[in-house]
Order: C-alpha cells, then sequence, then structure tokens
C-alpha cells in the first residue's frame, strides 16, 4: 500500500509539475526516464528467463499441460474481451459521436513535442522478447523433463534470484519517479490536455468497458476458486495502480506476483502464469484497440463489419504478444493489421497511436489485472500436481 501511495501521488504530482517546473529541471527528469527504459528495455528479456524458466521446472512434468492450459485461458479471455468491446462500441459509439467531425479528433494527434533529454543512453537487450520465451521454454522444460539436471534447476534458480534482487533494489524504489517522468512529459506535450478532452466519452466508454471485462473474467475464475470476485479484484489493486503509472506489463510482475499470491495462488503455480501472462494475455490492449479504431471509423464514416472485426481480434491476439514491457508497443504492433485488414491510411494510424498512447496505461492496467483471474484458474486446474498451497486471506473466501 507505500507502493500504491507513492504512485497516486507520483501521477498526480507529474501532471502538475508539468505546468510548473522549468525546462532545465524537466529534461533532467526527462533524462532519467531514458536510461530507466532503456535499463528496463534491457532487463525484460532477462525477467522472463529468470521467472519462466525455473517456474516450468520446478512445476515438473505437468508443466506442458499447464502451459498449454494457460496459453489457450489467456487468448481466449484476450479474444473476448476485443468481441465485447466490438459489440458495445457499435452500440455506443455512434450515438455518442455523432456530432463529432474528424478535424476535431484530430486534435490528439497535434500534441506539441516535449523537451529532449540532455543526452541519450542506448542499452541493447541480449535477445528480443519472444526469444527469450522461447530459451525459457527450452530451458524450463530441459529442467523439468531430465531427472538428472540438478545443476541446471539451481543455476535457474539463482539466476531467477539475482533477477528479484535487480528488481526490488532497483526497479521498485525507482518506479514513482519513473511515474513521474511519464505524466511529466505527457503534461508538456500537451497530450494529456488535448486529448483527454477531445476524446472524453470515448475514454469514458473504454474505462467502463475495462471494469467490465475484469468483473467477468474475476467472475469467471470464482467459479474454479471459490473466492469472492470483488475481493480478489481489491487485492489486486497496487498492481493496476502500478501499471496505471509504469505502462508495462513486465515493470509490473513483480507486484503482480505478490499480489497473486495474497490472493492464495500457490507460489510455484503464480510464478508460473503471471511472468508468462505478462507476454501473452492482452485483454485490455485488445479492447482499447477496437474500440479506437471503431470510434476513427465512426467519425470518418467508414462501414464497420463484424466479420472483418472478427478476424481483426483474432489476429490482434496473436500479434501484440510480440510488444509486451514496452508502453504503446501494442498499438505500434498492430499498425499493419489497421491498415491490411481494416483499411486504415498513414493518417488514420497517427491518430490511433495518439489516441492510444493517452490510454495507455488503462490497457496494461487491464492487462495485469487480468492475469490474476487466469492464475487464479489455472492454479484451481493443476494446485494438486504442483506444490503445497499458499496462505490466503479468510475474507477472500467469504463468496
Amino acid at each position: 500500500m507505500k507502493l500504491l501511495l507513492k504512485i497516486v501521488i507520483a501521477i498526480a504530482a507529474g501532471i502538475g509539475a508539468g505546468f510548473v517546473l522549468p525546462d532545465w529541471l524537466t529534461r533532467l527528469f526527462i533524462t532519467f526516464n531514458g536510461i530507466f527504459s532503456e535499463f528496463l528495455g534491457f532487463l525484460i528479456p532477462l525477467l522472463i528467463v529468470g521467472f519462466v524458466a525455473p517456474a516450468i521446472s520446478e512445476i515438473g512434468r505437468k508443466a506442458g499441460t499447464m502451459l498449454g492450459a494457460t496459453v489457450a485461458i489467456a487468448y481466449g479471455m484476450t479474444f473476448g474481451a476485443g468481441m465485447l468491446s466490438f459489440a458495445t462500441a457499435e452500440a455506443v459509439f455512434p450515438h455518442l459521436l455523432g456530432g463529432v467531425r474528424l478535424a476535431e479528433a484530430s486534435l490528439a494527434a497535434e500534441a506539441s513535442p516535449a523537451l529532449s533529454p540532455y543526452f541519450t543512453l542506448e542499452i541493447e537487450p541480449l535477445t528480443s522478447v519472444m526469444t527469450a520465451l522461447v530459451l525459457a521454454f527450452v530451458l524450463g522444460f530441459g529442467g523439468a523433463m531430465l531427472p538428472g539436471a540438478t545443476t541446471l534447476r539451481g543455476a535457474l534458480g539463482d539466476f531467477r534470484a539475482v533477477i528479484r534482487l535487480v528488481i526490488e533494489r532497483a526497479i521498485i524504489p525507482l518506479l514513482p519517479v519513473y511515474i513521474f517522468g511519464i505524466f511529466l512529459s505527457m503534461a508538456i506535450a500537451g497530450i494529456v490536455g488535448p486529448i483527454l478532452l477531445t476524446f472524453a466519452k470515448i475514454i469514458a466508454v473504454i474505462f467502463v468497458l475495462h471494469v467490465g471485462v475484469l468483473v467477468v473474467q474475476y467472475g469467471i475464475a470464482s467459479l474454479f476458486s471459490g473466492k469472492n470476485p470483488f475481493r480478489s479484484l481489491w487485492t489486486m489493486m497496487p498492481a493496476y495502480f502500478t501499471a496505471l503509472g509504469t505502462q508495462s506489463s513486465a515493470a509490473t510482475i513483480p507486484v503482480t506476483l505478490a499480489r497473486t499470491e495474497a490472493m492464495g495462488v500457490s507460489k510455484p503455480v503464480a510464478g508460473f502464469v503471471v511472468p508468462l501472462c505478462a507476454t501473452i494475455h492482452m485483454s485490455g490492449s485488445t479492447l482499447k484497440i477496437v474500440a479506437c479504431a471503431i470510434a476513427l471509423m465512426t467519425v470518418k464514416g467508414m462501414p464497420v463489419e463484424a466479420g472483418a472485426f472478427a478476424g481483426f481480434i483474432a489476429m490482434l491476439g496473436i500479434t501484440i504478444v510480440a510488444a509486451p514491457g514496452v508502453p504503446g508497443g501494442a498499438i505500434m504492433a498492430s499498425l499493419g493489421l489497421l491498415s491490411s485488414m481494416l483499411g486504415f491510411s498513414e493518417s488514420d494510424n497517427a491518430l490511433m497511436i495518439a489516441l492510444y498512447i493517452a490510454m495507455d496505461s488503462f490497457g496494461t492496467a487491464c492487462n495485469i489485472t487480468g492475469d490474476g483471474a487466469i492464475a487464479q484458474i489455472t492454479d484451481r486446474l493443476f494446485r494438486q500436481k504442483t506444490a503445497p498451497e499458499t496462505a490466503v486471506d479468510p475474507q477472500l473466501t467469504d463468496n
């Protein structure tokens, strides 16, 4: 809760400071954010290997079945969130946006540029996210399937300890400063005002959709876990607000992992599902991209076809897996699909980027909060095959 309070203060202070800080001090925070972001990008592949590989090796021979089930659940929730967004946006936006002109909407793409950093520091990741994920699977399954691979399992455990140490001693303490810089940059760039005012109705609908998706996801999870879905959601709120500030599922993994275990999910299952779903579960991002696309198509008078969007959502759930951990990465990865499947022009894509980035935090927060629901389902299906149960807050079982 202390971290949650710091993040809330950082968000509010960042927006307010954008109007009063001198340029030299603003550039200092922007410089810090650039370096921190580069380090975070370097750490993300290592984090995936460090968490996923030892989790698979510790789970044992059931890891293959658990992996398939978790991927299927995550993709099903992502596709379902996209279809719910499509149905809601198609029903609501024609009425809400009937009087909106494209010229008004285009204000979102005209934000003034932020101040430049004093210097930049490029830290190239050792590998890509997808390569790290495959490597984690290979090492994890090797440790799980080879009875004599005690050295490998020990090395994976030690590597996880190193990654945890870096996160606990460096990433977590600096998160509030990083979040402050993010919202300071948004305020300086003029994104906070013009975008939120112009698209207030769209943002309201998308926020309600996020809440609805999370309630549905935890309602489904409660059928498996027997826990009160609303209390489970409340337990995950620190992770939600952390993601709201960082705009990164990967950067929020330590908090998500701790809160998932606090819901009573066993440590082996939580350690496997949470890092994995930070990469593959994109309900919030898919929901937001679909809603933003329909909003833009509505103000432009473009036809919206259910069949085309069903295919678009199915492909989107796979394509944006390549962009976890990077603020705004999902919309960048989806630009090809927007052009090829929905007929968006370059200017349409620019407007999508502006609108999406303004609400990037909400999609990420929805993604990682939903990871807890997936973990509850997976834990119920596989707990008996893994490890002793984790203690749970008795209030969560008051269903």
